[in-house]
């Protein structure tokens, strides 16, 4: 979609772009350049000011090199190489840390996300200053072992929802555009892996940052997929409590805890009324050990509220 020259955003006086586009790339060799030129072909239609980071994960393939031979023909591309590979949560991470851009967008190389509407999810940000991020909400599943991701995927959507409060159509999906101001105190939490875009919903989320969903199709990937079943699931289950541990960690560890606590009550009543003045082992461990998670919880809550005053409070300065 074009815009008239008056609702076009203009690049600052020192010559930034508005928007940055974060493109990690490993071992897209056959496909990178089609990707390449999708992205670019509709940015420069929409009137968006733009930088493209394409970043190298280290691939083992032709990826840099045709990257390289592709440069001189997109002038608002920039081509970084990494000397090692360090995932996509540290390319996205190191990718926004760099952005010239105050719109920051992730996407993937491997065909899979409908690029060409980049431009609608920059547009909905510069229009309504109350949503923080766009993500694309994908309306199918077509990665690989679908048999067991969409079982996997569902559970752990369930369980974020629940932590957070929140209704949450995709949780992991590499397509996004965001502020970048607001990211920047997120960043440090980032993992290296596929997580990171879990990571960064949650984190907005957790702060009661405004999140639309926006339904996109998604498409078979093209080349190899990275993602690891068993490991990476494992890694975002642990990831999604790990993110609300830290934003409010009263959501995981209180209900076990009054579980636990109730249980105990129940059950020294139970004893006291089978053996009077009697309470079993097992009934004082189940109740102490409500109270010391309880403790923690409490203690846990008061270590983030502190934390986060001294935020706005540096923020104030």
């Amino acid at each position: 979609m074009g815009f008239s020259d008056s609702a076009r955003p203009e690049a600052s006086p020192a010559g930034d772009p508005y928007v940055t586009i974060v493109l990690p790339c490993f071992n897209e060799q056959d496909h990178v350049l089609m990707e390449v030129e999708r992205i670019c072909k509709v940015m420069d239609a929409s009137g968006y000011t733009y930088e493209l980071l394409a970043i190298d994960d280290a691939s083992t393939d032709d990826t840099l090199a045709r990257l390289r031979e592709a440069a001189p023909d997109h002038p608002h591309m920039r081509v970084v190489p990494f000397r090692r590979n360090g995932g996509s949560g540290t390319v996205r991470r190191i990718g926004t840390q760099t952005a010239r851009g105050e719109i920051v967008v992730w996407t993937d190389a491997d065909m899979s996300y409908p690029n060409e509407r980049i431009p609608d999810f920059v547009r909905i940000l510069d229009e309504d200053t109350s949503i923080d991020q766009v993500v694309g909400a994908r309306t199918s599943e077509e990665g690989s072992h679908k048999f067991l991701r969409v079982p996997a995927k569902w559970f752990i959507r369930k369980t974020a929802e629940v932590l957070t409060n929140s209704s949450i159509p995709d949780l992991n999906s590499g397509l996004r555009a965001f502020r970048r101001e607001v990211s920047l105190p997120y960043l440090r939490l980032l993992p290296p892996g596929f997580s990171c875009v879990t990571t960064i919903t949650l984190a907005f989320l957790s702060n009661q940052h405004d999140v639309l969903y926006v339904p996109i199709d998604y498409a078979k990937r093209a080349g190899r997929s990275k993602f690891k079943f068993v490991k990476d699931a494992y890694r975002y289950i642990l990831q999604v409590l790990r993110m609300v541990m830290y934003f409010n960690p009263l959501k995981v560890l209180m209900p076990p805890a009054l579980t636990l606590i109730f249980v105990g009550v129940v059950k020294g009543v139970y004893d006291m009324i089978d053996h009077f003045l009697y309470f079993a082992n097992n009934t004082i461990m189940i109740f102490m050990s409500g109270l010391i998670i309880a403790s923690m919880a409490l203690l846990a809550d008061l270590i983030v509220r502190s934390r986060n005053d001294d935020i706005r409070s540096r923020g104030d300065l």
